[in-house]
């Protein structure tokens, strides 16, 4: 009987070294994988929105003068003056279209006036405009540094004119005094009367 328990005993106690060693053995043999980092998403760059470009607000003329329907008119920007003369229903058939440049940028505010044939119209063909504008603010045309453009704003001074003013001071250089541009081909006592008022030399 006791060998019997002794057996026994000893049964148990090899089961449970037997279990010890298995245990060990895999747990050895079992690879270990290391833990496996977490995936970081990171969210896209932001996107530049880019800004819009303004539309330019059009401008507004008031055409005069020899045209079939005066009126005040809303023109895109860079419209010439051909555009606001088409825009009053082109021009009347008394219309002196020489004596006026057909090819002139127009700015805001300006008034186009159309001269009638055989006319002696004083009144430039094109006028007033925006801030900025030696005209409109109220300052002096500098005769020896004015473009063509600028001299046709002046009373009696056409397309021709201008170009012929020009033409002179290129070839004779400045003009000392405003009395000078009487020297110009084409400008009279009459014409400089109009213009001593608002011409400098500076």
């Amino acid at each position: 009987m006791d060998q019997g328990i002794g057996r026994y005993k000893g049964y148990i106690i090899f089961c449970s070294a037997l279990s010890l060693v298995v245990g060990g053995m895999v747990g050895y043999f079992t690879p270990h994988h290391p833990a496996s980092a977490p995936i970081v998403v990171s969210p896209p760059p932001p996107t530049s929105t880019p800004f819009p470009t303004p539309t330019p607000a059009p401008i507004r003329v008031y055409v005069s003068g020899a045209v079939r329907q005066p009126a005040v008119y809303e023109l895109p920007p860079g419209s010439i003056v051909q555009d606001a003369v088409q825009s009053a229903g082109g021009p009347a058939s008394e219309a002196d279209l020489d004596r006026i440049n057909l090819a002139l940028e127009l700015r805001d505010q300006q008034q186009v006036y159309v001269p009638f044939q055989g006319g002696a119209d004083s009144q430039p063909a094109v006028s007033g405009g925006e801030p900025g504008s030696t005209a409109a603010a109220g300052g002096l045309v500098n005769v020896n540094t004015a473009t063509p453009a600028e001299l046709e704003a002046l009373p009696r001074i056409g397309p021709t004119m201008a170009q012929r003013i020009v033409e002179y001071r290129e070839a004779n250089g400045p003009f000392a005094t405003v009395e000078d541009i009487q020297d110009v081909p084409g400008i009279g006592p009459a014409t400089f009367e109009g213009l001593k008022d608002l011409i400098t030399v500076q």
